[in-house]
């Protein structure tokens, strides 16, 4: 048996061997490090040293945010909302070393399929469109590959918030995994995404945005686009620095947030002239139409719009209202207007000779009229006889003439895209030197002189009305209103195209006459006509040009209206341009959507009316209207009116001509829409009380399904 000393010697032998072997293979270890770092520092330096230098002078660019778009109330029409993308790394190590329980993922499939769909309403399809877009399907694909082969990115939610995050995390299977950042397989990719909380309201106007190759958000159409550089901010710059706790970014200059940009639209107004227009585009059954409301003093666009028929359906569309279109009849107060300033009628009692005259004849009595019946009964010989005095001889200054008041200067309006008039000048020559005979300039006078052969966007022309308006001032129609910014808060100052494009007394005189085509007794707008508010205007016909060429197309016809009101002290200038099918008119259409604005305008308040009135009719006399029981004198004291006035309401006709409109003159509201719609007629109510007018006459021809506007009056 070996003795205590020889199993201490045995020990120690074996406790020295295992140093040795730890002490040799440290040493190896050393000299690898060492040998590696001389290989670094010395041998390698130079390349190490230049990609050091190239990493820490790569600047990296940071995005900036970018700024809101603002209503005239500051009411947001645009801004950006922070999203995050939830994903899941199934690569991720703690994923892999979990032991895979089907039951489990089949768990977390039920609960992302009833909260995150893969498909809205996925789960009341069809059973095999459940099958194919399920998470079951999704989630075993992935589960089933290799685990070092499985998406290192598989989304759950695009464009989530943090609350979903959250919940996410809570699901069976996903809330195994603890830990933070990448600590955990489930993760967020932050950011930006621009948002419109109205909608497709004012959608052409205030535009949207474009992400390009390199990150950035960009405006592509409306106020984004035209706007972007105050809009986009300023880009700031980052580099690699050393820091005690490694390499980190500094930023060696912050970026700097877009400006946000309040805008003159009033929500209230613009979905009012929306409504309007879709109205009356359905009931002219319009291709398309345009609209735009406008602040006289301040050429403010308080509401612009824009629809178009798509597929039956009406939607927002292509900015109609600063393309160039040819305008017809609404050009004939502009040449008035010219007229008067150059002297060449003097008073709007002043006659011309309507005879025909170029190609033009004028169907209206009398054949000599006063400047208030050229504009009042639309007479194209009329305005181009007045503008022959003055530009007969030499047809080119007509042009000249229109450049002198700013006609073909860009308007800024801020709404992109934005034409400008085309109006052709006559020379003696075309651009290849060919002679062109005074014959033909001639004609081509008198067609620009009534709105043909010129092209004008909407705008432009409702700039000058609302010039007319304004005594002369050419004040510029625009969108932006206010910038606000860090340390930045600047109102934006009116500015004018002319201060004025002709005298207050010329603005008096044309204005006089633009009040005759609404309440001139041959006025080619009397449907505009309403006593509560006093509206000024003119309408314009043209047809269209046949798209692949050949001429005008009959068929249809571009319906334009534009004025203001109320006409003693205007406020507000409107026009409407309306494309429908031939066989209605600019009076039934687009001068429909300015009375229906202007009356809606009126019945808020919003024209300096004493009461709105809705409150002037609860101070009117009560109607008791439909009782047959005689008790009108007592039901008046039980409601302590002073006195009391009731409708007569008959039963609805039984023998009436279904050939013929009946009359309904002097019935309530509901014995005349039952009478009428006996009849097949599509009735529409204008005002309170008892009919006091129907926009077809008694006894004419009926037409099943036509429209008759009924105007009410207590």
């Amino acid at each position: 048996m070996a003795s205590s000393k020889d199993k201490n010697k045995n020990n120690k032998a074996t406790i020295l061997s295992r140093y040795g072997v730890i002490t040799v293979a440290f040493m190896i270890f050393a000299i690898i490090v060492g040998t590696q770092l001389f290989n670094t520092t010395m041998i390698e330096a130079p390349a190490w040293n230049e990609r050091a230098q190239k990493d820490f002078a790569k600047i990296d660019t940071l995005k900036p945010e970018r700024g809101d778009i603002l209503a005239n109330n500051g009411n947001i029409l645009a801004c950006n909302l922070k999203v995050y993308d939830i994903k899941v790394d199934l690569r991720h190590s703690k994923v892999q070393r979990k032991k895979l329980i089907w039951a489990q993922i089949d768990s977390l499939a039920d609960s992302l399929d009833r909260y995150y769909p893969r498909r809205p309403g996925l789960l009341s399809m069809h059973p095999d469109t459940i099958k194919k877009y399920s998470w079951h399907t999704r989630l075993k694909r992935e589960f089933e590959k290799d685990p070092g082969k499985r998406t290192r990115a598989l989304r759950f939610v695009k464009g989530g918030t943090l609350e979903d995050f959250n919940r996410i995390k809570t699901f069976p299977y996903l809330r195994d995994f603890k830990g933070r950042g990448f600590r955990n397989p489930v993760y967020v990719e932050e950011r930006n995404v621009r948002i419109y909380p109205y909608g497709r309201m004012a959608y052409r106007s205030i535009g949207r945005v474009n992400e390009n190759d390199n990150g950035e958000f960009h405006g592509y159409s409306g106020l984004e686009k035209d706007l972007d550089s105050l809009l986009y901010g300023k880009e700031g710059y980052a580099k690699k620095v050393t820091m005690t706790s490694g390499v980190s970014n500094w930023v060696t200059k912050p970026t700097q947030r877009g400006f946000n940009v309040q805008t003159t639209i009033d929500i209230d107004l613009q979905d009012m002239l929306e409504e309007q227009l879709l109205q009356i585009c359905k009931e002219s059954n319009a291709e398309w139409g345009t609209a735009i409301l406008m602040e006289v003093a301040t050429g403010e666009i308080k509401a612009i719009a824009n629809l178009e028929n798509i597929n039956g359906e009406y939607g927002e569309a292509l900015n109609r209202a600063v393309r160039g279109f040819e305008p017809g009849s609404v050009m004939k107060p502009i040449s008035l207007m010219i007229a008067f300033e150059d002297g060449l009628v003097k008073s709007v009692n002043d006659g011309i000779d309507c005879s025909p005259f170029q190609r033009t004849t004028d169907p209206h009595a009398p054949s000599y009229k006063t400047m208030k019946q050229v504009i009042e009964m639309s007479s194209n010989t009329g305005i181009a006889r007045v503008i022959f005095r003055g530009y007969a001889q030499d047809p080119s200054k007509f042009h000249d003439r229109l450049t002198s008041i700013g006609f073909f200067e860009p308007m800024h309006s801020g709404i992109a895209a934005e034409d400008t008039p085309h109006v052709r000048k006559l020379l003696p020559q075309d651009s290849k030197g060919n002679n062109i005979t005074m014959t033909s300039r001639h004609l081509d006078l008198a067609r620009q002189a009534y709105g043909y052969n010129t092209t004008i966007p909407p705008l432009y022309t409702l700039a000058y009305y609302n010039a007319i308006a304004n005594g002369g001032k050419l004040v510029r129609p625009h969108l932006t209103k206010r910038l606000i910014g860090e340390n930045i808060d600047s109102t934006l100052r009116i500015t004018y195209i002319r201060e004025q494009v002709c005298s207050p007394e010329t603005a008096e005189k044309v204005k006089q006459c633009l009040r005759e085509p609404v309440w001139g007794e041959h006025g080619t707008a009397r449907a505009v006509r309403d006593e509560r508010v006093a509206i000024a205007g003119k309408t314009g016909t043209a047809y269209p040009v046949h798209e692949h060429g050949g001429g005008y197309d009959v068929s249809r016809r571009r319906y334009a209206f534009a004025g203001f009101f109320p006409y003693e002290n205007p406020k507000y200038s409107c026009m409407a341009l309306i494309l429908a099918p031939s066989g209605t008119s600019a009076n039934r259409t687009s001068g429909q959507v300015v009375k229906n604005m202007a009356l809606k305008m009126y019945s808020r308040g919003m024209l300096d009316n004493a009461s709105t009135y809705t409150q002037q009719r609860s101070e009117s006399t009560p109607i008791l209207a439909g009782s047959t029981k005689g008790d009108a004198s007592s039901l008046g004291r039980r409601l302590g009116a002073e006195s009391v006035k009731t409708i007569k309401t008959e039963p609805p006709y039984n023998n009436i001509s279904v050939k013929a409109m009946p009359n309904v003159m002097g019935y309530d509201a509901p014995t005349a829409i039952k009478i009428l719609e006996q009849q097949g007629v599509n009735v529409r109510l204008q005002g309170s009380g008892r009919v006091v007018a129907q926009s077809i006459p008694p006894g004419t021809s009926l037409k099943k399904g036509s429209v008759i506007t009924l105007t009410l009056k207590v």
